[in-house]
């Protein structure tokens, strides 16, 4: 009967889920944060470079307060 795919079914979405919580538990672990950012674009890369050199955490929001002020003679 259709109720026989059930258990299938339901090992296979468990096996897909697997890999997407890993990652969250991974990336908690090693970066303190469970979202890791994009870096699928070179403009997010530059962004993801900036903020660590800005701030030494790329996940710490930025503003104008972290970036320093330049001394003008």
């Amino acid at each position: 009967m259709w109720y026989e795919i059930l258990p299938s079914a339901g090992i296979i979405t468990v096996v897909l889920a697997v890999p997407v919580y890993a990652m969250w538990g991974l990336n908690k672990l090693t970066l303190g944060n469970s979202y890791r950012r994009n870096m699928d674009e070179r403009f997010d890369r530059i962004l993801y470079q900036r903020d660590s050199r800005l701030t030494k955490n790329p996940y710490i929001q930025n503003g104008l307060d972290s970036i320093p002020d330049e001394e003008s003679n």
